[in-house]
């Protein structure tokens, strides 16, 4: 992993699902620009899966488990396209929280990627 492409992803995590949250609860069905966010942290999540595959070849090997660090990347990048899917599928208020709850989750998820990543003892 790289500290900073990370930390880039964690705060347009927050930001995707602090708005897609705060449109729900203002009771709006999902829009492009909710699930736009949702979308883009997908992206850079598949970005993530380049970086991590490489990472250890260029010298950056994960100080924690490498299984448990790649259980949470493959989970998070789960999260995203289920819960776009949701989102057209039941054009709800609450599916719009759903969005913002995945996204803000993920971010939580990076955070623990890195920590595993960077900060474990072998």
């Amino acid at each position: 992993m790289i500290a900073w492409f990370t930390i880039v992803q964690i705060v347009v995590a927050v930001l995707a699902g602090a708005l897609a949250v705060g449109v729900g609860l203002a009771k709006r069905p999902p829009s492009d620009l909710t699930l736009g966010g949702a979308a883009l942290v997908g992206v850079l999540l598949m970005a993530q899966v380049v970086v991590a595959a490489f990472a250890p070849a260029a010298g950056n090997p994960p100080t924690g488990n490498p299984y448990e660090f790649w259980a949470y990347l493959i989970s998070a990048l789960v999260l995203p396209p289920v819960s776009i899917l949701w989102a057209l599928v039941e054009r709800s208020r609450w599916s719009t929280v759903v969005v913002g709850v995945a996204c803000l989750a993920i971010a939580v998820m990076l955070y623990r990627m890195l920590v595993i990543w960077t900060v474990q003892s072998a």
